[in-house]
């Protein structure tokens, strides 16, 4: 079983993703496990404040090492009790970029992959200490890593036997091969002049191969060329 544990201010914004369609039945049929642990119980005071201002002054608020420090702490030794390891990673825009190759690796990931969601402006510095890796979504920022979190669970989950139908979509789809995906059509053949090419509908295989092979060079050429 895919077992994640994601550390988070705001778990409800999860509640659809799971709740709708492969994800939820891949959890129904205990191929996938996500775990919500909201890391305010540990906040300080009589609000649980789980931020501050920074040293030495600066705009907006950092998270505080405690909350999430206690709350992973915790979490490991569950996850210990159960006989399992824990893969922490950090969600920040300064990690290493989120990839399909990333994905594969960490889908054969035997440990419970813990997500830590940050807020605000961004963390202490010394949380970086607690995790085992930094991952980014991209070169963009968003409100917080909730979004992201929910984009690795999708992405790593489909790579998972039994959770996407048929696993062979994952072996030809973009960036597998670093390569974008070649062009693909379905009916009708005609649509107001828009005709699919003729290769798809000659009915022979290694005809088909050769357009799809040369079509993702293409396409990959022209838009990413980064990827050759």
């Amino acid at each position: 079983m895919l077992h994640f544990d994601v550390l988070t201010l705001f778990p409800k914004i999860f509640s659809s993703f799971l709740e709708e369609s492969l994800i939820k039945k891949s959890i129904e049929q205990q191929y996938l496990k996500v775990d919500l642990v909201n890391y305010r119980r540990h906040g300080r005071g009589k609000h649980l404040q789980v931020d501050d201002t920074p040293y030495g002054g600066g705009p907006g608020m950092l998270l505080r090492i405690e909350p999430i420090a206690e709350t992973l702490e915790e979490q490991k030794k569950k996850n210990h009790a159960a006989g399992l390891e824990t893969h922490t990673v950090l969600l920040t825009p300064q990690g290493q970029p989120f990839t399909q190759a990333k994905a594969k690796q960490l889908s054969r990931c035997k440990a419970v992959l813990t997500l830590i969601c940050g807020r605000y402006e961004g963390f202490d510095e010394r949380i970086r200490s607690l995790v085992d890796e930094e991952i980014s979504g991209g070169d963009f920022i968003c409100l917080g890593g909730e979004v992201i979190a929910m984009t690795m669970i999708e992405t790593i989950s489909r790579l998972v036997p039994n959770i996407l139908g048929n696993q062979e979509s994952t072996e030809r789809e973009s960036f597998t091969q670093s390569l974008l995906e070649y062009p693909q059509y379905t009916r009708p053949a005609s649509y107001e002049g828009m005709d699919v090419p003729k290769e798809l509908l000659s009915g022979n295989h290694k005809v088909i191969t050769e357009w799809r092979e040369e079509q993702a060079l293409v396409r990959t050429k022209k838009r990413r060329p980064d990827l050759l």
